[in-house]
């Protein structure tokens, strides 16, 4: 899911996720596809970006119960919040972690509408 990102890791260096003191720290996942595509709808792009952090997660041995700490930014927030949230009650399930949701003007590219970020507690 990742190997069409690897020259983004490079060129801005920064790392996917990193764990640290217990910890493992999610960068910023936007919903794009494999390909780089994103799809046209934000709900489209808010399960995208919550696969690559499952994704992630798998890879640490972790799933989306073990998220901590996440913290989401939506451009057009008033008219795209609705449908994220729909996505996200798909994913995400009680115990819920602490969440912070943005509202922002834009992100790395125009199409994009959501990025999330996120801090799982590694388990013992």
């Amino acid at each position: 899911m990742f190997e069409g990102y690897r020259a983004a890791f490079e060129k801005y260096g920064f790392s996917p996720a990193v764990k640290s003191r217990g910890f493992l720290f999610i960068s910023g996942q936007v919903g794009a596809r494999p390909d780089g595509s994103a799809p046209e709808d934000v709900a489209g792009q808010s399960e995208w970006a919550l696969k690559r952090i499952k994704e992630l997660l798998r890879i640490a041995g972790l799933d989306l119960s073990d998220l901590v700490d996440v913290t989401s930014y939506h451009v057009d927030i008033e008219e795209t919040l609705s449908d994220f949230m729909e996505v996200k009650q798909r994913f995400i399930k009680s115990p819920f972690p602490a969440w912070s949701i943005i509202g922002i003007s834009g992100l790395s590219r125009p199409e994009l509408k959501v990025e999330i970020k996120a801090v799982a507690a590694l388990r013992e």
